[in-house]
């Protein structure tokens, strides 16, 4: 095997990979997979497994009952499976003399900075020790707004916390085509295209069968993270060795090129969108400065218009421009009282500094 490029990945297994029509378990992919892993962990790789696939391995065990909610039922399904999808990786890792460790979550992890603080610490303790950690929601307690988008969302988070060098989203296709997979004209794309039209337009929006997600959230998950520089592969789990081809270079799959890496704190903003506690607005040329690739800019308060709600420091904000698109967003370096009072003038202290600003287009 030729040396890896990479030094630390996060590799996502969807439910569409490890789970047939039937919504049950292939085990001779989870063993191809994990002897995969196990081989690249040989050549000093350090890698996450985030795993879906609870709920199909709660099938095998049990059936709930009629009356039992949707909601409820998915709970259920989600809890007896986690012990057995724990237990089958623990089962054929242990055939390659590798420990692992069962890491769950919910999105609101990711969102107090000193609990993502000490995830982190988690997560590097156990790479420390030689350990894999199998990462999945934690679906018996994750309903509503606790939900991650799906695992690629949670896989995201996790290679940015901990600043992988890329992340792998394994999928049943071999990766982005220009239309319909299912098309035989449609081409696949080894590199992803820069341009948002572009890849909206060729983005065949449907989900898996037994997966919340789709191609659609694995393509933003993965532009959201080559902004952040890591580097992210779109490829087919069902292909034979796909994860040593992708570490030694090889062209499959489709992949995101990484953009400069970026700082810890801008990487835990990035995955805090949708906690902001208020509203900025900033007039044309402030978008122009601070969305700017020469130039590294913080947020001053000369280019702001407006600001609604209240904040502390410390708090995530929103950015918006005066056409109410979402631009930004950051942490803000002072209460909303204070920044009115600096609204418009120059001279000013930035209200978002520059490490703590994170673009969203």
């Amino acid at each position: 095997m030729a040396k890896s490029c990479y030094r630390r990945i996060v590799v996502k297994v969807g439910t569409n990979v490890i789970t047939g029509e039937d919504g049950l378990l292939k085990e001779h992919v989870m063993r191809s997979l994990t002897r995969q892993i196990a081989e690249l962990r040989k050549k000093g790789t350090e890698i996450i497994l985030v795993s879906s696939g609870a709920m199909a391995a709660g099938r095998v065990k049990i059936t709930p009952s009629k009356n039992t909610t949707k909601v409820t039922s998915r709970q259920v399904l989600a809890a007896v499976g986690q012990v057995e999808l724990a237990h089958r990786y623990a089962e054929f890792f242990a055939a390659h003399e590798i420990i692992t460790a069962q890491v769950l979550a919910t999105k609101e992890d990711f969102r107090d900075r000193q609990h993502y603080l000490n995830m982190r610490g988690c997560f590097e303790a156990l790479l420390n020790e030689g350990i894999i950690p199998v990462v999945n929601e934690n679906d018996a307690v994750s309903v509503s707004e606790l939900m991650f988008t799906d695992n690629d969302e949670l896989a995201g988070l996790v290679a940015s916390m901990l600043q992988s060098d890329a992340l792998i989203l394994l999928t049943n296709v071999n990766g982005i085509y220009d239309g319909d997979p299912e098309n035989s004209s449609s081409q696949l794309l080894h590199e992803a295209p820069s341009s948002n039209a572009e890849w909206e337009r060729i983005i065949h929006p449907r989900l898996s069968q037994f997966g919340r997600g789709g191609m659609l959230t694995k393509c933003k998950t993965a532009r959201k993270l080559a902004s952040l520089g890591i580097q992210t592969h779109i490829a087919n789990g069902t292909a034979e060795n796909i994860l040593p081809m992708i570490v030694e270079g090889a062209s499959v799959g489709t992949v995101f090129r990484a953009e400069k890496q970026t700082s810890s704190a801008r990487r835990w903003v990035a995955g805090s969108e949708g906690r902001e506690k208020g509203t900025v607005t900033i007039n044309a040329r402030a978008v122009d400065v601070i969305t700017s690739r020469e130039k590294a800019a913080s947020l001053l308060p000369v280019g702001i218009t407006r600001i609604e709600g209240e904040f502390e420091k410390g708090d995530l904000v929103r950015v918006m421009s005066e056409e109410g698109r979402a631009i930004a967003i950051g942490v803000a370096a002072c209460g909303a009282d204070k920044a009115r009072e600096a609204l418009g003038k120059n001279g000013q202290r930035p209200l978002i500094h520059y490490d703590y600003l994170f673009l969203l287009s």
